[in-house]
This record gives C-alpha cells, structure tokens and sequence, in this order.
C-alpha cells in the first residue's frame, strides 16, 4: 500500500469553501473513480490554519496515476470546481508525497 499525503493551503478565508467542496463533491466523486481516502485533518495548532491535510491510500502508482487522471479529467469535476471558484480560487498551492509504510507501522 502507499499513502499518499497532500496538503492544500488555501487563500486566507478560503478553508470553509474548499472543506464544501470535498464535502458535498469530491467525495462522491472519488468514490465514483475508486478513489479511497485514509482521512482529512485541519490545523488546529500550527503554521498556517488555512490548510488542509489529507491521505489517500493506493495499491500502486499505477493505480493513482490511472484513477486521479480519470477524476481529473471528468466533466463533473471540472464543472464542480469552476462553480466553488466563482467568488474567486481557493487554493493557494498544493504540496504532495508519497509515502511507503515502515515495518514497524501499524498501517500497513
């Protein structure tokens, strides 16, 4: 299994409409491209709480670059996001890794 973490650090003020849009769209959208999540966390105590934390779970590179290309691409997707950003973007930037569970996690 590998992990992937992404972090999105949204525009000030913004953290409430992307935390919508993964509420009421993405989910069910990366349920409909196989897309499992492993959790969401928000900053409570830290740098910046203007950022989103989350993990997605895959069995192999292949298999993000297959599913993520389809989500990315798909029309609901598209229109979803360009609808959340009519007041204007919301995400700033997005920093990735993936991650390789150690013999000694209790994630596997």
């Amino acid at each position: 299994m590998i992990y992937e973490l992404r972090i999105y650090h949204c525009l000030p003020g913004r953290l409430p409409a992307l935390l919508k849009r993964f509420e009421n769209t993405t989910m069910g959208l990366w349920e409909k491209h196989g897309i499992r999540q492993a959790g969401f966390w928000t900053v409570k105590v830290g740098e910046s709480n203007h950022d989103l934390y989350y993990m997605l779970a895959w069995d192999s590179m292949g298999e993000c670059e297959t599913k993520w290309n389809a989500f990315a691409t798909d029309p609901a997707w598209i229109a979803a996001r360009t609808e959340s950003e009519r007041d204007g973007p919301i995400v700033a930037s997005i920093s990735n890794s993936f991650l390789s569970p150690t013999s000694f996690s209790s994630v596997k």
